[in-house]
């Protein structure tokens, strides 16, 4: 019988420390900018750019996004025709935003000096990929559409049990869809303690001015 020799190794470096580190060089940057760092994730289609254009309305000048995704900067167009300025990340094979890129794009923002005191990072449409990821935020916020359905929080529990506001998306759709807003809030708060919650509509405003006064108020 031939006997294996095992050596146990300790990994004493995460293989995430690279992107910590930086993620922790971003969040001083805001810190001592006064603004207030949204990461915001969800699937495709639920939302997250019109709820940007809604947000832009509201705050104008006050407010700058990082927008993510693999190819195209249609959603970047979207948010400066809406009335605040943007910068596109394509992320190419990536499924997630990282650090090294946003603080890429802080650059591109030339935020010192500017009004700017909420920055958006609009994460690649995906509720697995980006949990993992510090980008250097004050928040992490996820978007739940009702065309979705009301049991993708204990599907995907990475994101649900980290963020700090729960958006409840496409209110607008509630008479004509199957979705239990009660049990999304429940389950959430069975995997975490602290976040708020938000149902709106980005199509037609109900609830945005209260979502935007929170990130005011340091979120």
């Amino acid at each position: 019988m031939t006997t294996l020799n095992v050596r146990r190794v300790a990994v004493q470096t995460p293989v995430l420390a690279k992107n910590d580190a930086r993620a922790a060089v971003n969040r001083g940057l805001f810190h001592d900018l006064g603004i207030v760092a949204v990461n915001l994730i969800s699937s495709p289609g639920s939302g997250k750019t019109t709820l940007l254009e809604a947000m832009a309305k509201e705050l104008g000048d006050k407010m700058a996004v990082i927008e993510g995704d693999q190819q195209t900067h249609r959603d970047a167009q979207r948010v400066r025709a809406a009335g605040c300025r943007a910068v596109q990340i394509e992320t190419g094979d990536a499924c997630h935003l990282d650090a090294e890129a946003v603080s890429r794009a802080m650059d591109q923002l030339e935020l010192s000096g500017s009004p700017v005191r909420v920055v958006v990072i609009e994460n690649v449409g995906n509720l697995i990929c980006p949990s993992g990821y510090d980008l250097g935020e004050n928040l992490k916020a996820a978007i739940l559409s009702l065309p979705e359905g009301d049991d993708k929080v204990l599907k995907y529990p990475s994101i649900f049990s980290r963020i700090g506001a729960l958006i409840i998306n496409k209110m607008d759709l509630a008479p004509y869809m199957d979705f239990d807003v009660e049990r999304a809030i429940q389950e959430t708060r069975s995997i975490n303690n602290h976040f708020e919650t938000f149902q709106l509509s980005a199509k037609t405003g109900q609830g945005v001015p209260q979502f935007c006064d929170y990130l005011r108020n340091g979120g």
